[in-house]
């Protein structure tokens, strides 16, 4: 079966299931988005990674990265195999250098490995055909997703009052408190008065 891969296009709060977030992967060189109910807490490790936080303390994703390293086991791909009652399931496919081992694993734990190594993920038509959504019925996903966006911009603006020493004070204190949605948004204000002093 060829694979199809993907690329994760983002995150969202979901609207249907509460304390839920929608991850967006999206066909690479194609038209169709597959999105993927995650809890909040691999959410939240995935965000950490799409924005380039670094944590005080390893969190279990990190941790499963350092234990497989250290024994020279790398993940060279995601697979996300199936799409069975509303529940997907994936595999990592691992490989030690002398043997490949495909594990099962929850999809969102998939994901979140898949950036700390660097890998694809891959699925395939089946899998597409059943939760893939084309990008022109997705209008109203994505209007959704910018008026998210347009709002973090005004959260953001809070901090203009603070001057760059303040703000990097505020970053370190809200990464030990695990606050990264917080963190996430001083990061963004630091890196844009940055580049605007440039």
């Amino acid at each position: 079966m060829d694979k199809i891969k993907l690329n994760i296009l983002g995150l969202s709060y979901s609207q249907t299931h509460s304390g839920a977030y929608a991850l967006v992967l999206a066909e690479d060189n194609g038209k169709r988005r597959l999105p993927i109910i995650i809890g909040g807490t691999e959410a939240q490790s995935i965000a950490i990674q799409l924005e380039g936080l670094v944590t005080p303390r390893p969190l279990t994703h990190d941790l499963f990265v350092s234990l497989a390293s250290s024994f020279m086991i790398m993940i060279t791909e995601v697979y996300i195999t199936k799409l069975e009652d509303g529940i997907f399931y994936s595999e990592l496919v691992c490989d030690d250098g002398k043997q490949q081992v495909r594990i099962d694993t929850r999809t969102s734990d998939a994901v979140a490995l898949a950036l700390r190594f660097r890998c694809p993920i891959f699925t395939n038509e089946k899998v597409m055909d059943k939760a893939g959504i084309a990008v022109e019925l997705e209008t109203e996903h994505v209007e959704g997703l910018l008026n998210e966006q347009s709002q973090n911009e005004e959260e953001s603006n809070e901090y203009q009052r603070y001057d760059m020493e303040e703000l990097e004070q505020m970053l370190e204190e809200a990464i030990n408190q695990e606050n990264y949605e917080e963190a996430s948004l001083l990061r963004d204000e630091i890196n844009k008065r940055r580049k605007d002093a440039l």
